[in-house]
């Protein structure tokens, strides 16, 4: 059953934009899922989904599906990363926004894996909330986060009119070293 169906807001365009480029079949890491309207994209994609959150009874019926795991953690926190060195095709991040973990969750990505990364950005204040500088990410913040690591397949900063208008940064890398080495004539 979709996240429409559930009477959940559905997937975010550019998470479903990118899907497409996650490995079938591959596992997907959804972090800060809230009621889990990613992790069901996936899930209906075939993906073993792992969600990683603060509980939310949005997830409930998701629970006990031999394809879901559902991680109960506070990621803003001292505590060691709680997926330890684990490596996923994907890694989902929505309305979110923790510098600190920029380099765990890069680090979180398999071999070609993809991380599809959207939230708000400076400029967002004068549409409301979030509207603190902390949780607003700079021009170019993502792009920076991901450079030399990741090749970028798409990036985009501005403003968005979808429910209410929004000001977001959002960018799709890959895991994928050779494409990026491709260009400096190495292999």
């Amino acid at each position: 059953m979709s996240a429409d169906q559930h009477g959940l807001e559905p997937a975010s365009h550019w998470v479903r934009r990118f899907a497409p480029y996650v490995a079938a079949g591959g596992e997907v890491l959804d972090v800060a899922c809230g009621t889990g309207r990613h992790a069901r994209l996936f899930l209906e994609r075939g993906h073993p989904v792992v969600c990683i959150d603060r509980y939310n009874a949005g997830i409930v019926d998701l629970l006990g599906r031999p394809d879901f795991e559902f991680v109960d953690a506070n990621l803003e926190n001292d505590a060691p990363w709680p997926l330890g060195d684990r490596k996923f095709a994907a890694v989902i991040v929505t309305n979110y926004l923790y510098r600190p973990l920029f380099p765990t969750l890069i680090e979180a990505l398999a071999p070609r894996g993809v991380l599809i990364y959207e939230t708000f950005a400076q400029g967002n204040e004068r549409f409301g909330r979030p509207s603190n500088p902390d949780f607003l990410l700079h021009p170019g913040e993502l792009l920076a986060a991901v450079s030399g690591r990741l090749q970028v397949i798409d990036y985009e900063h501005g403003e968005v009119s979808t429910s209410r208008p929004a000001v977001i940064q959002r960018i799709a890398a890959a895991n994928d070293h050779s494409v990026a080495r491709a260009g400096d004539g190495g292999a």
